[in-house]
């Protein structure tokens, strides 16, 4: 079922017309709604980042809900030299460079690892299978970082400036640039630059499409405009409709723009205004949207528990009969089970730890 088809068979179901924005609403609280009870493996994301020495914080991505694992990681990279046949390299910098670091580049030989150094010679576990040249990358092993309350952090790592390989984490609150945002605390603080990465549940792609995730550098800031910050302004033009964003205006042009809601109904290239009193001239494109085909794994894979919950939402907003909206929402509860046992039960038997909040279906 794509986002059309829900559309109309929502309207049909309910024998009524509702608005774009509206039956919008009804999907995106739908979505949560599933995403908050079921745990597809789908809703997991990974990504990598750096922790910098004598900093205990790092930032969470901005679509973070909450933390599967976190893990940390030694990382170097050096031009090398060394012979064929021979265990060892001559590395430019030995910095970063330890006992049991995985080693790659052109020349090392498959599966190889730091035995030893001395000075700037390396010697590995395995011989090199040809000529050693380039760059050499050194990776030590991942060790996977607790997770703890603030409090445990600040009592087991009392004094910030004492540093080590973190080995517990916690999430600090609100990044101080993005306040919206959350950011996580380390302990011990990182004595050196750290790879990690984490594994977290994120709000997959809307069935909704063309919402608007990215906008360009601006194309005209216009003139005339009255100086100020403008909250919660509606962008004009292009094929969509709904979005929103804080707009700053300075010298009575628009030097900045923040989008607060990405509408929908977008397409990537369309030119958008404003309108804020007697200025005009200002110009901005969407870059980028969620996306175009109104489709998504929930869609195409297990409907039932979208349309069901999507009711659920209309009928609630129509005000209608309490009785249809106990069967819709048995109905939904029904959909709600089988979507549990397979992200839930299926697609996690060979998970060797939970790793994930489990609720039951009530």
């Amino acid at each position: 079922m794509n986002y059309y088809q829900l559309v109309q068979e929502i309207q049909n179901y309910t024998e009524n017309t509702f608005s774009a924005a509206d039956v919008n609403t009804f999907i995106e609280q739908a979505e949560q709604r599933i995403y908050n009870t079921v745990q597809f493996p789908s809703l997991r994301k990974n990504v990598t980042g750096t922790v910098t020495t004598s900093n205990p914080y790092l930032s969470a991505p901005i679509d973070y809900l909450s933390s599967y694992s976190l893990a940390a990681y030694s990382t170097a990279s050096t031009t090398a030299t060394g012979s064929s046949g021979s265990n060892s390299i001559v590395v430019a910098n030995s910095s970063g460079i330890a006992a049991g670091q995985n080693v790659t580049g052109t020349g090392i030989g498959a599966g190889a690892v730091v035995y030893s150094i001395s000075g700037t010679t390396v010697t590995l576990s395995v011989v090199n299978y040809a000529s050693v040249s380039g760059t050499v990358n050194f990776q030590g092993p991942y060790q996977y970082l607790l997770n703890k309350d603030v409090n445990f952090i600040r009592e087991a790592f009392p004094y910030p400036g004492v540093t080590g390989f973190p080995t517990h984490y916690a999430i600090f609150g609100p990044q101080y640039s993005l306040p919206n945002e959350l950011s996580f605390m380390m302990g011990p603080t990182p004595d050196q630059n750290y790879s990690v990465e984490l594994h977290y549940f994120f709000y997959p792609t809307s069935i909704i499409p063309g919402i608007i995730t990215g906008l360009s550098n601006i194309a005209a800031p216009g003139s005339a405009y009255t100086n100020g910050t403008y909250y919660n302004q509606a962008l004009t033009g292009g094929t969509g409709s709904g979005a929103t964003a804080t707009i700053i205006v300075a010298g009575g042009s628009i030097t900045s723009v923040t989008l607060q809601s990405g509408g929908y109904g977008y397409v990537v290239g369309d030119s958008l205004s404003i309108s804020i009193g007697t200025g005009s001239g200002f110009a901005i494109n969407v870059s980028s949207i969620n996306q175009s085909t109104g489709r998504t794994w929930l869609g195409d894979n297990y409907d039932p528990v979208l349309l069901y919950s999507s009711l659920v939402e209309a009928y609630t907003f129509m005000k209608g009969e309490q009785d249809i909206v106990a069967l819709y929402n048995q109905k939904y509860t029904e959909a709600l089970e089988q979507a549990k046992r397979l992200g839930d039960a299926l697609e996690r038997m060979d998970a060797y730890r939970s790793g994930q909040y489990r609720q039951a279906v009530t």
